[in-house]
């Protein structure tokens, strides 16, 4: 007996998402016994975000495909159906999904990938554009540097990825100006992601007195570089080496003004970080030195070398929202309003997670690092998958988890490639006020 089209819907993510999540998404939202069911939707959704063509019409061809494979009724190839079930899909639906996704492979992580008993957590933050409608303008309103009607809206997002297997667990999403709307506030919305076994490695925008307290009162390790504001005086404090001491930060007098009276008094009045000096070398590039503030204080569990070492991680981050943003061309997304602009990001961030999660189930097979891994390669073999029934098969399973695993990438640490183009772009001139100005010949 032939499944229906909601029973045969066999993206290449479908054997990866838990029965039980999925009830999450249709649970209590109403839908009518038609083609696309929120499950039928989701599917479709998600191969529209990894596709290079992430039309509406593509994603309504790819439903029709899978129907004429399964000789059942054809759809219409109208997109007006699949843009209004796209729009009926809960937004916390699909990030509780993407979260789960996730947890579930942070949950299944083999103590082989830990450092010291402990995990590695990444932070950064970018930005993403949208169409330049009037309730994204709003919500995400463009750079002033830009005139009106010729920019772009931007957001801004700040990310928490697990480090060994790649997995983004959280992400804040806000505009680019406005009162709290930087990485920190972004970030203060994501700590609760954060547990007592896990280290947090970010950049040096984030070594702050009452960030670091935040995370010390979590139970939270933390290493960043010393922000450029702080001089060192390894002459003082408690002295573990040269250069590496334990010091005293006092608690700044000025309230900042995003932050209570009572909550300003609830912070202790000093912290105790151990600052110390460590050598980032690389390849062709002369060694330099950094200095790092760390919560790890016992220079028996964590020392010079683990931390430079822990440090190095970071770059890791850097190259995962490179992959979401320009392997998954998510840099530009195409929602006309805010409400869709969040739920493309977490179906982006859904998408995302399950080929982590495919990378994982290689690297674990092959006795090899996640970080090693292609993404690209990945996303490129999962890509012909999305109409067709061959994941249902163990064996086919396995085969393509050893394809992915069968490639190594090289060591990147650091590496950054000139943003810089060789070819030339068409000769048009640059659209200096809004489009229907010149429409009108004026």
């Amino acid at each position: 007996m032939q499944k229906s089209l909601k029973e045969r819907t066999h993206l290449a993510f479908k054997e990866l998402l838990l029965k039980e999540d999925i009830v999450l998404l249709v649970k209590e939202q109403k839908h009518r016994e038609r083609v696309y069911t929120p499950e039928v939707t989701l599917w479709a959704f998600l191969s529209q975000v990894i596709e290079e063509d992430k039309s509406l019409q593509a994603a309504v061809t790819r439903v029709i495909a899978t129907a004429i494979a399964n000789g059942e009724h054809i759809p219409s190839v109208n997109t007006s159906a699949y843009s209004q079930a796209r729009s009926n899909l809960k937004e916390e639906s699909i990030s509780l999904l993407a979260q789960k996704t996730a947890q579930h492979v942070v949950e299944h992580l083999p103590k082989e990938w830990l450092w010291n008993h402990k995990q590695i957590k990444l932070v950064d933050g970018s930005t993403v554009s949208m169409p330049d409608t009037q309730s994204n303008q709003e919500a995400y309103p463009q750079s002033r540097s830009q005139k009106a009607g010729v920019g772009f809206p931007i957001a801004r997002i700040v990310a928490i990825i697990d480090y060994a297997t790649g997995v983004l667990l959280d992400l804040a999403l806000g505009p680019c100006r406005g009162k709290a709307t930087g990485e920190h506030a972004l970030l203060r919305q994501l700590l609760p992601t954060l547990t007592s076994n896990d280290v947090l490695v970010g950049d040096r925008y984030y070594s702050s007195f009452f960030l670091i307290a935040a995370l010390i009162k979590q139970g939270v390790s933390a290493v960043f570089p010393l922000h450029h504001s702080r001089q060192p005086d390894f002459k003082t404090g408690t002295i573990l080496g040269k250069k590496d001491h334990i010091v005293s930060w006092k608690k700044p007098v000025a309230k900042p003004n995003w932050m209570t009276r009572e909550e300003y008094e609830a912070f202790p009045d000093e912290i105790s970080v151990r600052e110390v000096a460590v050598e980032i070398k690389q390849p062709g590039i002369r060694t330099k030195t950094l200095i790092l503030v760390s919560t790890l204080l016992d220079s028996r569990e964590a020392s010079r070398t683990a931390l430079a070492s822990l440090y190095s991680c970071r770059w890791f981050i850097e190259l995962s929202l490179r992959a979401i943003k320009e392997t998954m061309n998510m840099n530009i997304l195409r929602g006309k309003t805010p409400a869709m602009i969040r739920k493309e990001l977490w179906v982006h961030l859904l998408a995302y997670n399950l080929i982590r999660k495919w990378m994982a189930q290689a690297a674990w097979g092959a006795g090899k690092a996640v970080s090693t891994l292609s993404f690209k390669l990945t996303l490129q073999l999962l890509r012909p998958f999305d109409s067709f029934a061959l994941l249902i098969d163990p064996q086919q399973r396995t085969q393509l988890t050893q394809v992915i695993a069968s490639k190594t990438v090289a060591n990147r640490s650091g590496r950054s490639e000139p943003r810089r183009v060789k070819r030339r772009p068409k000769p048009f001139p640059l659209l200096q006020m809004p489009r229907g100005f010149y429409k009108n010949g004026a």
